[in-house]
């Protein structure tokens, strides 16, 4: 048995981190001015959010083509995999996870095994190192595919957007018509029902930034404290580096268990969520999967996080 890892470019997963963990990344599509933009291969990260700060039209997402996932489906077989293992942004959010399935439903010449991680951005490609770290590692792919649900089952999220008007225009915000006239008087902290349908929806208004900075922080206290498992946080951005710094250095601070990671929120989700969006995903600690001598555990059966 030879398996593959395949993701896509919304889990934001560094070069260094594709090369160790062995994953390879199909770029999602942006469309701008009827001109098509790889994520990060065509548009950079700052180049991004200037663009989105200065033009006069705004961005729509796109997903990768059939005849795309198709053509890494190929490379695989004649690499000799026998299974490849495709994980996806949230269906809640995107058709691309459908479309995986109808592909791996025609497929014979490879056994593909997609999943739905119900999230995007870190908690996406905390699936993707974990997938990528037990092929390594020697493991089935039962085994493989059992922790990947187990690891959504602890996963959660909360993000605060400037405003919820690319949320609304592009029509990711389950819940828009409850703010409809309130979009500028309020912070939005927003969450997706990650072990259900992967949505996202605002689960609660506050009035200053601070005050809703603070909200988050007392979610993530709560929702984690009585976790019989170690949990890791990953704390993002769209273009704010000062405000991501601000949130690590407290969070380093507040929690001194937790181990703590930083990334973006690259192109294809500020499409969706704008500048200057601030955002952490958590979950079961991925080392904690494997053994002291690097070997996978069997049978791992986490507390699912009740948000």
């Amino acid at each position: 048995m030879k398996i593959g890892v395949l993701t896509d470019s919304s889990s934001y997963l560094t070069k260094e981190q594709c090369e160790k963990y062995g994953i390879d990344v199909l770029p999602i599509p942006i469309i701008w001015d009827n001109k098509e933009y790889l994520d990060l291969i065509d548009i950079g990260f700052h180049e991004f959010y200037e663009k989105l700060s200065t033009s006069s039209t705004l961005p729509t997402t796109s997903q990768p083509s059939t005849g795309t996932v198709k053509k890494y489906i190929d490379k695989y077989i004649d690499e000799g995999y026998t299974d490849l293992i495709i994980i996806t942004l949230s269906s809640g959010i995107s058709s691309f996870y459908n479309n995986v399935l109808s592909v791996a439903d025609e497929e014979s010449r490879i056994n593909i095994h997609p999943f739905d991680c119900k999230i995007t951005c870190a908690g996406e490609a905390n699936a993707a190192i974990l997938a990528g770290r037990l092929v390594k590692a020697g493991a089935d792919i039962d085994l493989i595919m059992h922790d990947l649900k187990d690891l959504r089952n602890t996963t959660d999220v909360r993000f605060m957007v400037d405003n919820l008007n690319h949320l609304k225009r592009t029509g990711r915000l389950s819940n828009a018509a409850s703010f409809v006239g309130s979009i500028l008087k309020i912070k939005p902290i927003l969450s997706m029902d990650v072990q259900n349908e992967g949505k996202i929806s605002a689960i609660a208004k506050e009035r200053h930034y601070k005050r809703a900075y603070n909200h988050i922080k007392k979610d993530f206290d709560s929702l984690t404290s009585d976790m019989s498992y170690p949990i890791q946080l990953t704390i993002f951005h769209a273009d704010d580096e000062e405000r991501k710094n601000e949130w690590v250095s407290d969070y380093k601070s507040s929690f001194p268990k937790v181990k703590i990671y930083q990334s973006i929120i690259g192109p294809v989700v500020g499409v969706h969520v704008g500048q200057h969006t601030m955002a952490m995903i958590w979950g079961r600690d991925l080392d904690s999967y494997f053994d002291e001598n690097g070997k996978p555990i069997k049978d791992i059966k986490s507390k699912v996080v009740e948000d």
